[in-house]
């Protein structure tokens, strides 16, 4: 190829595609400069935010990246190149992992909808999955529970977010209810008073909320006397297991009839 015709073919394609080619290099220059500043901007934003800790390093995680790949993707149409391949491969890739980590992209959404909706919080009780316990971590793709019997409980968050979640401890108190069955024979007055001077004398019960006392059933060989009272969730099984005791010893200590067995 003689020089004169290398010159004529390289000035062609300078008018053709180099202003497209520098474009493309001033293009992705600007746009990592950019990025590099919206990085430094966004990190300050998310320390600063009221955003959990937890979610933080994901958003920074994954917004980083797309903006990368969108960048690419505009230089390589400044450029003219065609995307036809690249879009079908990218596109049979996409589906192939889409599939294959349908479970982990709903358990990643459910942990991102409960960090930022907060059905619950650390050291909250719920009751989820047929599960009861205190909540210890949340993490982005499982929530961790300890039960009163120290079992560790772990829960994918797409389950846990999809389902019906009872959390016991938002309201500060709970309400704890049970039965107390009574002969017919008993002197119904003397053991309420009796049931109601074994709340008094127990300090976890908070007295200042309503306490009822009273006959809600009667059956064919006894009374059913429901006790109502309030207390803070912390406090329920360890108040519920002493309340029972106390009251069944004053009980027959005062020598108030109980139904007879069988």
């Amino acid at each position: 190829m003689s020089s004169a015709k290398f010159y004529e073919e390289f000035y062609s394609w300078l008018i053709n595609s180099g202003v497209r080619v520098a474009t493309g290099i001033v293009v992705f220059v600007a746009g990592i400069w950019i990025i590099r500043v919206l990085r430094s901007r966004l990190r300050k934003v998310l320390l600063k935010s009221k955003v959990n800790s937890s979610i933080q390093p994901f958003i920074f995680s994954l917004s980083i990246p797309a903006l990368y790949v969108l960048l690419i993707l505009l230089v390589i149409d400044i450029l003219g190149l065609q995307l036809t391949m690249f879009t079908t491969i990218i596109g049979a890739f996409s589906v192939a992992i889409g599939l294959s980590l349908s479970g982990t992209f709903q358990n990643f959404a459910g942990g991102v909808l409960i960090l930022l909706l907060k059905p619950f919080e650390v050291d909250d009780s719920i009751v989820a999955q047929g599960q009861e316990g205190k909540v210890t971590s949340i993490l982005i793709f499982y929530t961790v529970l300890l039960t009163v019997d120290n079992r560790t409980i772990i829960i994918p968050n797409g389950k846990l977010f999809n389902e019906v979640i009872v959390n016991l401890s938002r309201e500060g108190k709970r309400r704890l209810d049970f039965d107390v069955k009574l002969a017919y024979a008993a002197n119904i007055d003397k053991a309420k008073q009796i049931i109601l001077d074994a709340i008094q004398s127990t300090d976890s019960i908070l007295i200042d909320l309503p306490v009822r006392v009273g006959i809600t059933g009667l059956e064919i060989d006894s009374i059913r006397v429901a006790v109502n009272v309030w207390l803070l969730p912390d406090d329920y099984l360890v108040t519920k297991i002493a309340l029972m005791e106390k009251i069944i010893r004053d009980l027959g200590a005062a020598g108030i009839a109980f139904p007879k067995a069988g």
